[in-house]
């Protein structure tokens, strides 16, 4: 069961404790050093993820299925990965690595041979996370991969959740992306929401679902308010993000990807779907996140 702690990984510094869940490799857990809660705590009632990895796909495919030559394949919103027990290879207090293989079960809908590394690591007030997703098979390996981590909202701060806002270490002025009610990419832009470099972030703003930036410049986003402390989430090698939430819910999710939905009518094979990356024989591709607690409001870029 994904809420059984029994099972779970638990990571310390002196500034931040996690714990991760090897159903999904999921960050499941993360506190501040006086203990408060800066991850959502995955209430089905709301929304039973917490920090869901994304893997072989980011997103929605339309139809639910995905063509490869004249086979077609089905497949879950943003993938497998996240129901699947990983291995755990190695753990110490501050470090662990999970894994996930090709098994029989995945090869029933993605039939490629896969290893999926996914490394934690926390130094002081920063949580690394790694994945690396290696092709141990003898064809070309098209996938994808995304983070999915939901934070508090509101931070456990005392400022209330309106005066909270997502800032950018760069201008964020081109459009930004949406989806239709099939959960695939709209092809028409919409103007960005940010201004100044912030999004004020708003219920209304997520009634259709995902905000995604496509043409993203940032490479780090600071979350919270302007008391306080933050969280810094920073994605060196993300093509996408998308931002989250369900209206009303206590949490906002900020998710670098290496994947994207389906575009409205979709028809293509797999190898050619928008934002999938293709891997030779033995080799690796990575998507790096660091979420860092500053106590302070500016950004580090």
């Amino acid at each position: 069961m994904q809420d059984q702690k029994t099972s779970w990984v638990p990571l310390r510094s002196a500034e931040l404790s996690a714990e991760v869940n090897p159903l999904g490799a999921q960050l499941s857990v993360l506190r501040d050093a006086g203990g408060r809660e800066l991850l959502w705590n995955g209430d089905p009632a709301v929304w039973a993820g917490r920090a869901p990895l994304l893997f072989p796909i980011v997103g929605t495919l339309a139809g639910g299925s995905y063509r490869l030559g004249s086979k077609a394949y089905p497949l879950p919103r943003h993938g497998f990965a996240r129901g699947r027990q990983f291995d755990v290879v190695a753990a110490t207090s501050s470090k662990a690595t999970f894994r996930l293989s090709a098994d029989e079960a995945t090869l029933q809908v993605y039939p490629f041979q896969f290893e999926l590394d996914v490394d934690f690591a926390l130094n002081g007030a920063t949580l690394a996370v790694t994945s690396s997703v290696r092709n141990v098979g003898r064809e070309e390996m098209p996938a994808s991969i995304g983070y999915h981590p939901g934070f508090r909202w509101p931070l456990p701060y005392g400022e209330p959740r309106a005066a909270h806002f997502i800032e950018f270490a760069d201008d964020e002025n081109a459009p930004i992306r949406r989806l239709n009610a099939d959960g695939l990419l709209s092809p028409q832009p919409h103007p960005t929401p940010v201004s100044h470099r912030r999004l004020a972030l708003d219920d209304a703003l997520f009634r259709d679902d995902v905000v995604i930036f496509d043409a993203i410049r940032s490479r780090s986003v600071s979350y919270g308010a302007d008391k306080g402390p933050r969280l810094r989430v920073s994605y060196p090698d993300a093509r996408y993000l998308g931002v989250w939430t369900k209206p009303g819910a206590p949490f906002i999710c900020i998710e670098p990807w290496q994947g994207i939905a389906d575009e409205a009518g979709f028809a293509g094979d797999f190898r050619t779907k928008l934002g999938v990356f293709t891997l030779a024989p033995g080799a690796a591709q990575s998507l790096t996140m660091q979420i860092s607690l500053d106590d302070g409001p500016k950004l580090s870029g």
